[in-house]
């Protein structure tokens, strides 16, 4: 690779880093070439970006952010990395559950959360867990539906029972 190809390299990764709230570092080395296809396939399905990048490549790339607070993203580049970059704060992690159900990897090494760093793949269940912008406004919604449909429900019924009050009191007074 030279120096060019290098700059351009680091310059696109600086830019993909810059503009994505999530993404994730994993290890997905030792995979055959049958189950990274796989692997590829699911990620496209998935809408997740993955990018198998040069260590040196990506932390020059990050060190150019600084100010971000990518610096402890450093020590879990090394060794074999894939990068995986996603517009769902919870994709890549349900994903690399979902795919290492029939496979040993990939392994988290680390996540970056809207400014938040989780490193370590026992982080994996608690970031399949996160919910997605989707999920909380509907939740949200959810919860603002069940006293008006209480309100609602209550009114209904209760106009029911006072005309019925009514129509047996007149009953009574004929």
């Amino acid at each position: 690779m030279t120096r060019s190809d290098k700059a351009t390299a680091i310059e696109q990764l600086k830019e993909k880093f810059e503009n994505s709230q999530f993404f994730y570092i994993a290890d997905s080395s030792a995979l055959t070439v049958e189950a990274v296809n796989k692997l590829r396939a699911l990620c496209y399905e998935k809408d997740v970006e993955m990018k198998v990048v040069k260590n040196t490549l990506a932390i020059k790339a990050l060190e150019q952010l600084e100010g971000d607070g990518y610096s402890e993203l450093h020590a879990q580049l090394k060794g074999p990395s894939t990068i995986m970059f996603a517009e769902t704060a919870n994709a890549p992690a349900k994903l690399i559950k979902e795919f290492r159900k029939s496979h040993d990897k990939p392994v988290l090494k680390g996540a970056y959360i809207d400014s938040d760093i989780y490193t370590g793949d026992d982080a994996v269940d608690m970031l399949a867990a996160l919910k997605s912008k989707e999920e909380l406004i509907g939740d949200i919604i959810l919860l603002l539906q069940s006293p008006i449909k209480n309100v609602v429900g209550s009114l209904q019924s209760g106009g029911s029972t006072i005309s019925g009050l009514l129509k047996a009191l007149e009953n009574r007074a004929n």
